[in-house]
């Protein structure tokens, strides 16, 4: 146990009274609480959130239990500081203060760290202060002008909102919003402290099941009244409707009073979700995600831990959101990779819902029309149950699938959409109908070299190499950020005007297009050109109402939309993801490619794919095609179960990271002669990481492999525990690893 620091100008306690001790996490990455004192008549309760000394500063904390941390290294009285008040905040949850504990435990995380996930906001357990806003008062300003009539029109219908609200939604600044209070045309008003949290009216009526919908929700729902833990995998087709039948789950939580949430893996392209929450329920949920503003965000955790919040749909930080009465947790899109956290603590968010629903004993529904293996074999085990939803509803039909061989096609250059693609392309366009083009990688080109010398432009900070961001003039790395005007000449053999992309991405493709299609209507969408939820909501109801005729994306198109008018989706690069040595290469490529498949022929109209490959062959392929999903998943469960791999065994992967080369061998060479020598454990390497350098830091990895019965992290931990690590070297536990990069 860390010894409390204490200060000789502080108070002593008093010597007579007997001293209530209690032992406070800290959200640092610290091993074990530090005690401290409660001062007499104070009421301090294990959950409650406290300011502490630690050293010459305060921290915020929060009680964890009564008595001393560690009782066999015992702070005497005397040396223990005072608790300097309780915060304005209720008390963390007992529940919430377990899956902390065993969140550290499993990812080999110190439960400091753990605690800080929790405690995102800090602001949020100081009291609120009442918020200033404006509203109309008076007549109009005798001189109006153009950003005076837009402020106007934001408060028409008797708004009361924040200057700087005021002035992002009409596009203004703040100075005239200033302009009309002093000229009396806007009016101060005191806003409530806390933010008002619109209540879902549960008496209106859901959509109309089909009758599979009506079974998988009868069923669902029998689930939920039988209380307790339980997992269910809703499995259905693209298009099948798994949406409505899990929004009759939230609903019959709802009615026993309890909070629901919902983890997506991209909050910002949910705007359709959205709105059918809030046709189903006349009123939106509450978002959770990295973009909310800091006011935004302390005003809804406050809201949560208040119990206010009925329903949060967030990303996978909304799982550490103080809920004081959960009652459901739906994970949608179940497989996808995004819910893995790759920095800080590391940890599945999928995997890490199924333990917190399971420390509530309340019941987790896990979404997809793609399961992962992991989900599949946990239904073959009988740890969870599973709903089939087999049909897609109404009159709609699945897209029929074909491969174009790209062994057969001649292409130039630059060009890389295939004639078969291009005539289906004009086809449907011809009939009024939407096209999208899918290719998963980001940017004009993922590669720029010297045709002189054959120089490739690389990034400085991590081994990868540049790539070109056309539509702004930059070269960008992917991984650390770092990015330059693009040269006119090349750096290393000065040849002017020598450098040529190679590749494309999704920017070059829309520049063929242009070429092709000049009148059509497009659209690109990829991460870094649809910036935060507003402009993905936009993007998407402008797709959805038919204002763009042929869209051009990257992943985040591929996931749960519905566009009415789209029938056609060509795959330019479906090979893509099945380059590198990734265990779930095959099974990722799968389920990414039959999801955005998928979008096409969701409506009436019949919709296709078309898949360009140099790989027909391969089982991915000839699964897509054939539609026969579990021949696909039968053969990479048993190619998995034959090596040991997830999910019939179990991997943690160790990463060092350092700025000092020599430094990250040395300790990798002691981690590998320290490794486990245990009977069916096996360790690989060390080795250096494929990204070998990244963001400035040098990496060395090695992999630990060991059966599905052993305690890995309790492994993991004992392992690297036996090494002496400098403090300027990293070592990274990830425990059931989903990059090995």
């Amino acid at each position: 146990m860390a010894t409390p620091h204490t200060s000789e100008a502080e108070p002593e306690l008093n010597d007579i009274a007997p001293i209530r001790r209690v032992h406070v996490l800290l959200p640092l990455p610290l091993g074990t609480p530090y005690d401290y004192a409660v001062q007499p008549g104070e009421s301090i309760e294990v959950g409650d959130f406290v300011t502490v000394p630690l050293g010459k500063r305060a921290v915020q904390g929060v009680v964890w239990g009564e008595g001393p941390a560690d009782p066999g290294k015992h702070v005497a009285d005397s040396r223990l500081r005072p608790i300097a008040e309780r915060c304005d905040a209720p008390a963390m949850a007992e529940v919430t203060r377990r899956f902390v504990t065993w969140l550290a435990d499993y990812t080999c995380a110190s439960p400091g760290a753990a605690l800080r996930m929790t405690m995102a906001v800090r602001a949020a357990l100081e009291a609120p202060r009442p918020r200033l806003a404006y509203a109309l008062a008076g007549p109009p300003p005798k001189r109006m002008t153009g950003a005076r009539a837009r402020v106007l029109d934001v408060l028409a219908d008797g708004l009361s909102l924040p200057a700087a609200t005021i002035a992002e939604l009409a596009a203004v600044s703040s100075g005239v919003v200033r302009g009309l209070v002093k000229g009396r045309t806007l009016r101060e008003v005191q806003l409530p402290a806390e933010m008002a949290v619109p209540e879902p009216d549960l008496d209106r009526p859901g959509a109309d099941l089909s009758a599979d919908q009506k079974a998988a929700t009868e069923a669902l729902l029998e689930t939920l009244a039988a209380g307790g833990y339980s997992a269910t995998l809703l499995d259905g087709v693209t298009g099948a409707g798994k949406t409505e039948v899990y929004l009759e789950a939230i609903a019959a939580t709802l009615a026993q009073g309890r909070q629901v949430l919902v983890l997506v893996p991209e909050i910002g392209l949910t705007a359709q979700w959205l709105e059918r929450f809030e046709t189903r329920f006349g009123a939106a949920p509450l978002a959770w995600h990295s973009d909310l503003g800091t006011a935004r965000r302390r005003l809804t955790w406050r809201a949560v831990a208040q119990g206010r919040v009925r329903v949060v749909v967030g990303a996978r930080s909304s799982l550490f959101l103080p809920y004081t009465d959960l009652g459901l947790i739906i994970v949608d899109e179940e497989h996808d990779g995004a819910f893995k956290q790759e920095d800080g603590v590391i940890y599945h968010a999928r995997d890490m819902a199924v333990l917190r629903a399971s420390l509530g004993e309340i019941p987790i529904v896990l979404v997809s029309a793609t399961p992962s293996l992991e989900s599949l074999v946990n239904v073959e085990v009988g740890r969870y149950t599973a709903l089939h939803l087999p049909k897609r509803i109404g009159s709609a039909e699945l897209p029929a699938i074909s491969a174009v061989d790209m062994r057969n096609e001649t292409l130039s250059e630059t060009r890389w959409i295939s004639p078969e693609l291009i005539t289906a392309m004009k086809d449907t366009l011809a009939r009024g109908e939407q096209v999208l083009l899918f290719l998963n990688r980001r940017g004009y080109a993922p590669l720029t070299l010297c045709r002189a010398c054959g120089h490739r432009l690389a990034c400085p900070n991590c081994t990868a190499w540049l790539v070109e961001h056309r539509f702004h003039g930059r070269l960008q790395c992917h991984h650390c950020g770092y990015n330059l005007r693009r040269p006119d000449h090349c750096p290393d053999c000065e040849a002017e005007d020598s450098l040529v992309a190679c590749g494309p991405g999704v920017e070059r493709l829309g520049e063929e297009v242009d070429k092709i299609f000049p009148d059509v209507r497009r659209m690109l969408i990829a991460s870094d050109t649809v910036r935060g939820p507003e402009a993905a909501a936009e993007a998407i109801r402008m797709i959805a109402d038919g204002e763009v005729s042929l869209i051009i994306g990257t992943q985040i198109i591929a996931k749960g939309h519905h566009f009415p008018l789209l029938t056609l989706v060509g795959v330019v690069d479906a090979d893509l993801g099945l380059q590198g040595g990734d265990l779930r290469a095959a099974e990722r490529t799968y389920q990414v490619l039959h999801q955005v498949a998928g979008r096409s022929g969701r409506a009436q109209k019949p919709g296709q794919a078309m898949l360009q490959t140099y790989m027909p062959d391969h089982p991915v392929m000839a699964a897509l095609v054939s539609g026969d999903r579990d021949s696909f998943m039968e053969r990479e469960r048993e190619a998995r179960r034959a090596q040991g791999l997830p999910p019939f065994g179990r991997l943690v992967a160790l990463v060092i990271s350092g700025r000092d080369e020599a430094q990250v061998i040395e300790v990798a060479r002691d981690l590998g002669r320290a490794a486990p020598r245990e009977r069916h454990v096996e360790t690989l390497g060390p080795a250096p990481a494929p990204l070998s350098l990244l963001r400035g830091r040098f990496r060395h990895r090695l992999l630990l492999k060991c059966p599905r019965t052993t305690n890995a992290s309790a492994l993991a931990r004992a392992w690297v525990d036996q090494v002496e690590v400098p403090s300027q070297v990293r070592v990274a536990i990830d425990v059931d690893p989903y990059s090995f990069l």
